[in-house]
């Protein structure tokens, strides 16, 4: 994949303009021997319109129903599990999902002397076990292949942990271990509980991840083999695809399966912010961070609705604001309106979109080496909560109503008690897009929420969270301990307290009108409600 170039919004570059007369000023006043010190610029005033009892809209969270993790076998792990917990309380979330359930490390396929096949099922057991006992489902990803089942045993991906992305050297074999894993899975759980799961066939068939030649024909043939044989072990197990990065390959599939009559019951695809627009849209428009997942997201929606299969779930099964690991995004305060814009941006065209990844429990680019490396997961090693774990847990005070408001800087939602809940952000590119972490302040202003809510009785503050540099980020306590790799014992605990969030603040209203400042890349949740009468 190849990064891609930023360009300025309208907004963006009115800012840019007023930084510079700014800057232009002082040098002015410099120059003649007047003061030094640049004055601070004002706050923009962002004016919100919002009717509390307005007709709204259905607002499922579907940003946080489901998780990625890393491979399959580290949820034997007590730290994956405990992230795990953490994440579950924050957010409710329902399903995980993880590489890796049919490699050489889950034990799960062999073949004996004879050639044989030989099914062991006790690390499966306890991967489901697991994560079932803590309230979430597996969505199950179909791969990578066991080694005694490859084609060729040398065609192995470069993560730490090597998994072969070769096709099954016999197809045979194949479906006997797909209907037997099915078949395992019924007898021990139930399959009123099973047909609750997801089954996925394989990871992004279209990259490197896949070894089949020529690759979209060869994984639709691993696909039509591994839909049927989990149909004929009981047609009411989910499966889809095609899995695939890039937003790719989603008219083809369902053409095929629509042609050859292959189930299908979700599609599901993945795509970040930093791909390229001519890698997901085949155009070279520059798209900006903040927009790509949603961009891509709307393109596949009007495929489906396109498609034989209108009404077929579409299923974002993985994104994030960066494929790369990037400290100035994901362990950033960033991430908080970069994930509220892009739930706004994306509400109504998709079931579940899967933030990759709940933890930095984490192996693909090998041992972890630091605490905060600018990996995926919302919470870093020894369990210090990232800002994006904040941001995730403050959305989800969001109601399930989407109500009408006159700004693309804010989500409004009632819940069914009828108060509104806000979600309102001050969105600002990274400071540095390198694996090198920066340290500055975002590039824009303050800005002033001016906040009107009509019909609301009796409402007489607000309470609102906060997240930005100065409430709920970790960063800037690690950054004073100088970024040690290895924190000692008593430094965990500092960042695992400085990791907390803020505590809610109470803002007075006056006739369904508050304000409320947010700096640079921050995010604000305000909850309203209805006083007495």
């Amino acid at each position: 994949m190849s990064d891609h170039g930023r360009f300025m919004t309208r907004r963006q570059s009115a800012r840019w303009v007023r930084t510079l007369a700014c800057g232009l000023s002082l040098w002015a006043v410099s120059a003649m021997g007047g003061v030094q010190a640049a004055p601070v610029p004002a706050p923009e005033t962002v004016h919100v319109r919002i009717d509390a009892e307005a007709r709204g809209t259905p607002f499922p969270h579907f940003w946080e129903r489901m998780f990625g993790s890393g491979r399959a076998v580290l949820a034997l792990r007590d730290d994956y599990r405990r992230d795990l917990v953490m994440v579950r309380q924050a957010t409710g979330f329902t399903y995980v999902r993880a590489h890796g359930i049919l490699d050489r490390g889950v034990g799960l396929f062999h073949l004996d002397r004879q050639g044989r096949p030989v099914y062991n099922f006790s690390y499966v057991d306890q991967i489901d076990d697991g994560l079932l006992a803590r309230g979430v489902k597996p969505f199950v990803e179909l791969g990578f292949m066991p080694p005694d089942l490859a084609s060729n045993p040398g065609d192995r991906f470069k993560f730490w942990y090597h998994p072969n992305v070769s096709p099954p050297k016999s197809y045979a074999l194949w479906d006997g271990l797909i209907k037997a894993f099915a078949r395992h899975l019924i007898e021990r759980y139930g399959i009123d509980e099973v047909a609750t799961w997801y089954f996925e066939v394989w990871n992004e068939p279209n990259l490197s991840f896949w070894g089949g030649k020529p690759a979209q024909a060869s994984y639709f043939k691993l696909y039509d083999h591994t839909a049927r044989d989990l149909k004929s072990v009981s047609p009411r197990l989910r499966v889809g695809g095609p899995a695939t990065a890039q937003a790719a390959w989603v008219p083809a599939f369902l053409a095929h399966t629509w042609k050859d009559r292959v189930p299908v019951d979700f599609v599901s695809t993945h795509v970040y912010g930093d791909d390229s627009a001519h890698d997901v849209l085949h155009i070279d428009e520059p798209i900006p961070r903040s927009d790509m997942v949603c961009r891509a997201v709307d393109a596949v929606h009007r495929q489906i609705e396109a498609s034989p299969y209108p009404r077929l779930p579409l299923i974002l099964s993985e994104y994030n604001a960066s494929y790369k690991n990037l400290p100035n995004v994901t362990d950033s305060v960033y991430m908080g309106p970069w994930l509220a814009d892009t739930i706004r941006q994306c509400a109504g065209k998709v079931a579940m979109m899967s933030y990759w990844a709940f933890s930095d429990v984490f192996e693909e680019q090998g041992v972890v080496k630091s605490p905060f490396y600018g990996g995926f997961g919302l919470i870093a090693e020894d369990r210090i909560p990232k800002p994006a774990f904040n941001a995730f847990a403050m959305l989800h005070r969001l109601g399930r109503t989407r109500l009408p408001v006159d700004s693309d800087q804010a989500l409004a939602t009632r819940r069914k008690d009828g108060s509104v809940v806000l979600a309102l952000w001050n969105y600002a590119a990274p400071v540095g897009t390198t694996a090198t972490y920066t340290v500055g302040e975002p590039a824009g202003v303050d800005q002033q929420f001016v906040v009107d809510v009509a019909h609301l009785a009796g409402a007489d503050h607000a309470t609102v969270w906060r997240l930005d540099r100065r409430h709920g980020d970790v960063i800037t306590a690690f950054d004073a301990m100088g970024r040690p790799a290895f924190p000692s014992r008593e430094q965990i605990r500092a960042l695992r307290q400085a990791a907390r969030p803020a505590a809610p603040q109470l803002l007075a209203m006056h006739d369904g009108t508050f304000r409320v400042d947010i700096p640079p890349q921050g995010l604000v949740v305000v909850e309203l409600k209805a006083g007495p009468g």
